[in-house]
C-alpha cells in the first residue's frame, strides 16, 4: 500500500513543476550518456518515474537499484550497501539520491568502491544557494513538507566536489539546469512545436548550453575515476665500506 508521503511525491512529479524537472533531466541525462559505454549503468535510487533517466544509456545493461521493490526497480538493496563485488561497475547514476538519505557520504563512498578504474559517475542535486533552496528551508521552518518531497537536505557542487576529489575521482564538466526560482518555467507548448519529440529536442539543446551551476535551480556532476597506478621503487645500491685501517704498503724487502 502506496503511504502519504509517497503519494505527495507522486502528486508533485505529475504537477507542473516536477513535470518540468523531469523533463529537463531526462534531456540532461541524455546529454550526459551520450560518451559513457561499458556493460553496466547502475542508478542507485528512484527518482520520478522508474527508468525515464536511463533511456538514453549506452551501455549494454542498465539496473534501477533502490531500498524499496516499485514499478521498474531492478533490484532491492541498501543504498550504503551495494550488492557487487569492487571495481565492477563501469558507471553509476546518483539522482539527487545523496538529498534523499540520512548518509549520503556513505552511499557515496559505496559507489567509489563498487565503481571500476575509468568508471564514470554522475549526480543531480539541487542548488542549495538558489530558490530551490529558499523555498525548501521556508517549508521546514514553518513545519511542511519537505520541498521538493523526501527531500532531507541540499548539497552544493563546491562540497560535492571536495567529497569526490577525497576520494580519487576528476570532475569531468558541471551541467547547470533549472531556473533559479522554482516555477514552471518556459516548457514548449504543444502550440508551438509540432510533436513531443520537438519538444524534447528543444530541451537537450536547451540542456548543452553551457552554464554555471551557481546560475541555475540544480546541477549535474560528472566526474571520473581516477586509476591507481603503483610507483616502482628501486632497490638501493649497495654502497662499499670505507676500509678506516691503512693497508700496508708493498715493499721490495726480503726478510732474512
Amino acid at each position: 500500500m502506496e503511504s502519504s508521503r509517497d503519494t505527495a511525491a507522486t502528486d508533485w512529479f505529475e504537477g507542473p513543476l516536477g513535470t518540468r524537472v523531469l523533463r529537463e533531466e531526462a534531456a540532461l541525462a541524455s546529454l550526459a550518456l551520450d560518451d559513457v559505454f561499458g556493460f553496466e549503468l547502475l542508478q542507485v535510487g528512484a527518482w520520478g518515474p522508474a527508468r525515464h533517466l536511463l533511456d538514453g544509456a549506452r551501455t549494454q545493461h542498465t539496473t534501477l537499484l533502490a531500498p524499496e521493490m516499485t514499478s521498474g526497480v531492478t533490484l532491492c538493496a541498501p543504498l550504503d550497501s551495494l550488492p557487487f563485488r569492487s571495481d565492477c561497475i563501469d558507471a553509476i547514476f546518483l539522482p539527487h539520491t545523496l538529498e534523499l538519505v540520512e548518509d549520503p557520504y556513505a552511499v557515496l563512498r559505496e559507489a567509489e568502491r563498487v565503481l571500476c578504474a575509468e568508471g564514470c559517475l554522475m549526480i543531480c542535486g539541487f542548488n542549495p544557494f538558489s530558490g530551490w533552496g529558499v523555498r525548501r528551508a521556508f517549508a521546514k521552518y514553518v513545519g511542511r513538507p519537505a520541498f521538493p518531497p523526501q527531500t532531507q537536505r541540499m548539497l552544493s557542487e563546491r562540497r560535492l566536489r571536495d567529497w569526490v576529489a577525497l576520494m580519487g575521482f576528476d570532475v569531468d564538466s558541471v551541467y547547470g539546469y533549472l531556473d533559479l526560482l522554482p516555477s514552471k518555467g518556459r516548457l514548449p507548448r504543444p502550440s508551438e512545436v509540432a510533436t513531443r519529440e520537438a519538444a524534447d529536442t528543444a530541451l537537450r539543446v536547451n540542456a548543452a548550453r553551457p552554464r554555471a551551476a551557481l546560475t541555475a535551480g540544480a546541477y549535474l556532476l560528472k566526474a571520473r575515476k581516477r586509476v591507481k597506478t603503483m610507483t616502482p621503487v628501486r632497490p638501493r645500491r649497495r654502497v662499499r665500506q670505507r676500509v678506516l685501517v691503512g693497508a700496508a704498503e708493498p715493499t721490495s724487502k726480503v726478510s732474512p
